[in-house]
């Protein structure tokens, strides 16, 4: 087998001292490595920096809302999520990110008595609005009432969802969606489980009604 290479695998050759008619695949990836961050559009390289500038000019705004009874005053990105707030802003981080879409209800808390998912909830737009998170039940070292059932019951395993579940499950027992264990799978299906926990979180939401 002959080892020659055909005509057509052997790159151009070129005179003594002139470079190629354009830059090769491997400069191109070289240079793209090195900046870190260069965009390659329609053959311009635009740097980085310009990207970043672009970010630090989007609007912002104040917004002064109260949250587990406190007043707070911050600035924002008009983008930013009531999620986003109350972890990277306030330190709160009880409420959790899960799909970030509103899907598994973990980052559930509540707005004006309202149970809302947080991560799909405007910031911007709570002006002047009461929010209560998981940290915000307990008085002192007194648990809230559904807390202490989802330990008596073991409602929990991981306890990725707990702080969703359970202010979910304040909501429900608020709103008197308590007349039924089905009713209570109802009005508690956006939140979801994946340890498979259903049971006994619907006990628990059924035994703290009870008691009210």
């Amino acid at each position: 087998m002959s080892a020659d290479l055909s005509e057509s695998a052997v790159p151009p050759s070129t005179k003594s001292g002139e470079s190629p008619a354009g830059p090769s695949r491997r400069t191109v990836i070289a240079t793209g490595v090195v900046a870190g961050g260069v965009v390659v559009a329609g053959g311009t390289f635009l740097a980085g920096s310009e990207e970043a500038t672009a970010a630090e000019a989007a609007p912002s705004s104040r917004v002064s809302l109260t949250v587990n009874g406190t007043r707070r005053t911050v600035t924002v990105d008009n983008r930013t999520s009531l999620l986003d707030l109350l972890r990277e802003h306030l330190d709160l981080t009880g409420s959790k990110k899960g799909c970030n879409a509103g899907a598994c209800g973990a980052c559930t808390v509540l707005v004006d008595g309202q149970r809302v998912n947080s991560c799909l909830t405007l910031a911007v737009r709570l002006e002047g609005a009461e929010v209560i998170t998981i940290e915000g039940l307990a008085k002192g070292d007194e648990l809230h009432p559904l807390q202490k059932a989802f330990i008596d019951e073991d409602a929990f395993q991981c306890g990725y969802c707990t702080p969703g579940q359970i202010m979910s499950g304040v909501a429900c027992i608020e709103e008197g969606h308590t007349n039924s264990p089905e009713e209570i799978r109802e009005y508690m299906s956006g939140n979801v489980c994946r340890c498979g926990c259903y049971v006994k979180i619907v006990r628990a939401v059924e035994q703290t009604a009870a008691r009210k």
